[in-house]
C-alpha cells in the first residue's frame, strides 16, 4: 500500500504550534507520521541548530555570522538540545499507544559542513579534517537519537531516519560561498562526498532504521546518493532531470523506497485536486515503464519540500491531500 508522509518542517512560531503539528501529523498521516520540526521558533529549532543538537561530542555556539564550533557549548547550543528533548517529550506523550512506522529527520553531514563555521571562522566545508570530524560526530549522534526515540515510542516496529541534504548539490558543484561572499569553496570530490553520507546512512542502519536521503534542491547528485546504501530517496518531482528519473526508477526496481514530492509546499493560487496529483504520479510511473502494482508499496507521497513556509491551513490541507493521493494510488 502506498503511504504518505511529510518532509519534516511545519509552520508556527511557538512551542504550542509544535504540539499542534504533532497532533496534525498523527491524525493525517497514520501510516507514516514523522517528528515535526517548527523552525519558525528560532535558530535553535531550525535545521542547522537541530542538527547540532543531535551531533555527539562537539560543542557549538551561535555567532553573528551563524553557528560555529567551539570548545564549550554556548547558551544557544544548550537551548537547541533542550528544545529537541522538549519536542521529543511532546511526541512521546501524544504518540502513546502508536504502532507502525515513524520517521525522524536530521540535517546531513554536507549541509552541516556548508552552514557551520570552524572555531576560527569560515565554513567547516573548507577543512578536510573538520568536515570529517563533523560527519563522524553526526553519525554517532544519529544512532543515539534513534535509540532515544525507540525507547520513547516502543510500539514503532519500523523507524525511518531521513537525512536532509539541501546543500549537497552546491557542495559537489563548488557553489557554497566563502565567508567573504566573494569566492566559492572548492568542490568536494565525489568519493569523499559519498563516504561522509555513507557513515551517517550506516549509523541509521546500525540503529535498526531505514535511511532515506531527502533534497528538494535542483541538481542533487542522486546517482551518488543511491550508491551510499540508502533505503530510500526523497525529492521534489519538479526538479528531477532525466538522469535523476532513471536513478529513481532503478532505485524502485532494486527495492528501494521513492518518496515523491508532488503536493505544493506553499499555498498555491489554486489547490490541485487529488485526482490531478494522482494522475501525475501514474503518468510518471508509465513514462518510466514501472508497474504501479509492483512498486506501489515502495512509493511514498509527500509535499514537494518542508511546510514551514505554508500557512497552517495549507499545511493541514497538504498533508490530507498527500494521504488521499496515497490511498488513490
Amino acid at each position: 500500500m502506498t503511504a504518505a508522509t511529510g518532509i519534516g518542517s511545519m509552520p508556527g512560531t511557538r512551542d504550542a504550534d509544535h504540539a499542534e503539528a504533532v497532533r496534525l501529523v498523527l491524525g493525517e498521516l497514520p501510516g507514516l507520521p514523522h517528528v515535526p520540526e517548527v523552525p519558525g521558533r528560532g535558530v535553535a529549532a531550525a535545521m542547522t541548530g537541530r542538527g547540532l543538537a543531535v551531533v555527539e561530542g562537539l560543542a557549538a555556539d551561535l555567532q553573528p555570522a551563524g553557528w560555529r564550533l567551539t570548545d564549550t557549548s554556548g547558551v544557544d547550543h544548550r537551548r537547541a538540545r533542550s528544545l529537541l528533548a522538549q519536542d521529543l517529550d511532546t511526541v512521546e506523550e501524544l504518540a502513546q499507544g502508536y504502532e507502525g512506522t515513524f520517521k525522524t529527520q536530521v540535517a546531513g553531514p554536507w549541509t552541516l559542513a556548508a552552514t557551520v563555521e570552524k572555531p576560527r571562522g569560515d565554513k567547516v566545508l573548507s577543512d578536510h579534517g573538520a568536515r570529517r570530524e563533523l560527519a563522524q560526530a553526526l553519525a554517532e549522534g544519529v544512532g543515539g537519537h534513534l535509540a532515544d526515540l525507540r525507547r520513547r515510542i516502543p510500539g514503532v516496529d519500523r523507524w525511518v531516519g531521513q537525512v536532509d541534504e539541501p546543500a549537497l548539490a552546491a557542495v559537489v558543484a563548488g557553489q557554497v560561498p566563502t565567508a567573504s561572499g566573494f569566492g566559492r569553496h572548492r568542490s568536494v570530490d565525489l568519493p569523499e562526498a559519498s563516504a561522509h553520507l555513507e557513515w551517517v546512512v550506516a549509523a541509521i542502519a546500525d540503529a535498526g532504521a531505514e535511511a532515506w536521503v531527502h533534497s528538494c534542491a535542483p541538481e542533487t547528485p542522486w546517482s551518488l546518493v543511491a550508491g551510499t546504501g540508502v533505503a530510500g530517496l526523497s525529492a521534489d518531482l519538479d526538479v528531477l532531470g532525466p538522469a535523476d528519473l532513471d536513478t529513481f526508477a532503478e532505485a524502485l526496481e532494486a527495492g528501494l523506497t521513492a518518496a515523491l514530492g508532488v503536493v505544493p509546499s506553499t499555498d498555491p493560487a489554486t489547490g490541485p485536486s487529488d485526482a490531478r496529483v494522482t494522475e501525475r504520479v501514474q503518468r510518471w510511473l508509465d513514462m518510466l515503464g514501472l508497474d504501479p502494482e509492483a512498486v506501489g508499496q515502495r512509493l511514498v507521497v509527500t509535499p514537494s519540500c518542508g511546510l514551514a513556509g505554508a500557512t497552517p491551513a495549507w499545511a493541514a490541507r497538504a498533508l490530507r491531500l498527500a494521504a488521499t493521493v496515497a490511498r488513490n494510488l
